[in-house]
């Protein structure tokens, strides 16, 4: 088992039963970043914060500082290249003011991330949405924009895992069926899941 999974199973151990399908996530996104992919992220309010944070944690050093090396110190100087850390491409589809006020003024609201899955996504990326039901109504078309473009897809969910979890390759159902602890239960798993990509590409 990998050790960020295991300690995540000390610190939280209802999600046990979650541990297969957190491999699989972590599988998936490993894959599409080490193919020259991207992940995509989306949700709606507390869901939507926690697809920043994401995004936040892979962008830059999370539980190292990825200092550059290589051919990216070579290109950049050693001046530049000191001020800036190594980073994951991750896109939060949850600004876009423009786009969105514009969207819901012109067209259905539903279709948002559909929209922005349309724009970014590209064969072999990986979709994660967020949904504390499984049935936010602009999250289920994301998804299902993403499988017929070739995306991966990942949901973040709870115990009950909704339309999401029916449409994505990968649902992850923390135990609960209450929004505040299905909550507190994502924040560790996306956690570890940042720490075990952040290794992957970023050994010490």
């Amino acid at each position: 088992m990998n050790p960020h999974l295991a300690c995540l199973l000390q610190r939280a151990p209802a999600l046990t039963p979650c541990l297969k399908d957190l491999q699989r996530a972590f599988d998936m996104m490993h894959g599409s970043l080490a193919s020259g992919g991207k992940l995509l992220l989306c949700g709606n309010g507390g869901s939507g914060a926690d697809a920043e944070h994401w995004a936040g944690e892979l962008l830059k050093g999370f539980g190292s500082k990825r200092p550059l090396g290589g051919e990216l110190l070579q290109k950049l100087g050693p001046e530049l290249a000191c001020k800036l850390q190594g980073a994951l491409p991750v896109i939060p589809l949850t600004g876009f003011l423009g786009l969105r006020t514009a969207w819901q003024n012109d067209c259905d609201p539903d279709y948002i991330y559909a929209q922005l899955v349309l724009a970014y996504g590209r064969p072999g990326d990986t979709l994660v949405g967020i949904s504390t039901s499984g049935n936010s109504r602009n999250v289920a078309p994301a998804l299902e924009a993403a499988n017929r473009l070739g995306l991966h897809t990942l949901a973040l969910t709870g115990e009950g895992g909704g339309k999401a979890a029916e449409l994505a390759h990968v649902s992850i159902r923390v135990p609960s069926r209450e929004t505040y602890l299905i909550q507190e239960l994502h924040l560790p798993v996306y956690h570890t899941l940042c720490l075990m990509l952040e290794e992957a590409f970023f050994p010490a």
